[in-house]
């Protein structure tokens, strides 16, 4: 695999004479259309087979698959234009081998949809996952948990081999995490029984594999109470075969301040469940100053403190699939960015004819455009993800032998992350 940037006077058809692909491919592989002009500064990943086939009469994906041994995930994984569907065209090219990952190891790969996300999206997602993580199961006064339409959500990842997880939160009917709720369940242990057999009935029922909890903004005097939640939910859960998952605000330090930190407690949370999913994105965030969603540099030190307190194994590290685009000058408590797709954001590049640069502190690519409002041109800076970013994102997985990672979310495909993590890791099937 080659992550190239574009330069001056490229095109996809002489990217592809250079090396040895097709103008058709590499489009695939990254979103683009073959007609699409190329932005200065942004990146195009190049996959190189080692063996190709070509689509005969009477070939399905199943018998492709079955020929050169490889697994239908990987078949789906190596050809993203497939979309994860069996449906073949005689005379298609397939990779039906590539070289080796980079790092000879298997990872698990979480990721979060709402219910009402695009089922080709889906499709064309979920040969890569380990876990797919529903969003979100909120609990009421009584103990039942609100309604999700999750049905064929859960039957699809099943078909690929995923492992479906329910999501049980903090969350209000209204949308929004709540300290109140979170303080309500925390301070009743009958409530807390009263969820958890509701929980233990709709993993039955709709047939998850386990449960993320995800509490924001616990207040730091119910940390405590918070671990011997998860560990009541755990002790009961194991039993029945079921694995228990917890989302962690990203921390610096055990005494970090702030709502969002302070009833997030690493070393009892990670202790208590099985896996740790660290939300290490939202920097640059929709109410906050310009900057990388995820700038390295600080993702870095929320993985230095996570593994002092929680063992690497169990550590899931946050990667964001989605930028913002800020209006400028940035004024505090008045500006909102508006959040756009990676692909978006390449699309607009192009169309405002900028050029992409890129943060080597923050490892994340960003662009600067001017807007023609009410007859005055406003300046916006947009930052988002592309193949370098996920590279350094993926790298610290790799760096700190962590169990996987956990994207946030999938409700817009973005072809490059999952190409380079295909050429990146072995990816650990969730269900035989």
């Amino acid at each position: 695999m080659i992550v190239y940037t574009v330069k001056n006077g490229d095109s996809l058809y002489k990217i592809a004479r250079t090396y040895g692909s097709t103008a058709a491919r590499i489009a695939a592989d990254n979103g683009l259309l073959v007609t699409d002009s190329l932005v200065v500064g942004q990146t195009v990943v190049i996959q190189q087979p080692l063996v190709s086939y070509r689509v005969r009469s009477g070939d399905t994906v199943y018998s492709v698959a079955r020929q050169f041994g490889i697994s239908l995930n990987q078949l789906y994984r190596n050809n993203p234009f497939l979309g994860g569907e069996a449906r073949l065209l005689v005379g298609q090219i397939l990779n039906v081998m590539l070289p080796a990952p980079i790092y000879d190891r298997e990872v698990d790969v979480n990721g979060y949809v709402y219910p009402n996300v695009d089922r080709a999206a889906l499709r064309q997602t979920l040969p890569y996952l380990t876990y797919l993580t529903v969003f979100t199961y909120g609990f009421k006064e009584d103990g039942s948990l609100t309604d999700v339409d999750d049905e064929e959500i859960i039957e699809l990842a099943r078909q690929y081999g995923v492992a479906p997880l329910m999501q049980i939160s903090s969350i209000t009917e209204r949308g929004t995490f709540s300290s109140a709720s979170a303080a309500r369940l925390l301070e009743d242990a009958t409530l807390q029984d009263q969820v958890i057999e509701s929980v233990v009935k709709t993993l039955e029922e709709k047939r998850y594999e386990g449960v993320d909890v995800d509490f924001e903004y616990v207040e730091a005097r119910y940390s405590e109470a918070y671990v011997a939640f998860v560990e009541k939910l755990r002790g009961r859960l194991s039993p029945l075969g079921y694995q228990v998952f917890v989302a962690l605000a990203p921390k610096y330090n055990a005494d970090q301040e702030g709502r969002l930190y302070e009833g997030h407690d690493y070393a009892g949370l990670g202790k208590a469940a099985d896996g740790s999913l660290l939300m290490t994105y939202e920097w640059g965030y929709a109410f906050g100053e310009p900057q990388a969603v995820s700038p390295i540099d600080k993702v870095r030190r929320v993985v230095e403190y996570g593994v002092s307190e929680i063992p690497p194994e169990k550590i899931f590290l946050g990667v964001p699939n989605y930028g913002y685009d800020w209006p400028l000058p940035y004024v505090a408590g008045e500006t909102r960015a508006r959040s756009l797709s990676n692909v978006e954001a390449v699309s607009l590049a192009r169309e405002q004819k900028a050029e992409i640069l890129f943060d080597e502190v923050a490892q994340s690519p960003y662009f600067t455009y001017f807007e023609r409002e009410n007859r005055r041109s406003r300046e916006h800076v947009v930052w988002f993800e592309d193949a370098r970013s996920v590279e350094a994102m993926l790298s610290l997985v790799e760096e700190y032998g962590l169990r996987g990672f956990s994207v946030w979310n999938l409700m817009r495909y973005f072809p490059q992350l999952f190409v380079v993590l295909n050429n990146t890791f072995r990816i650990r099937r969730g269900m035989e």
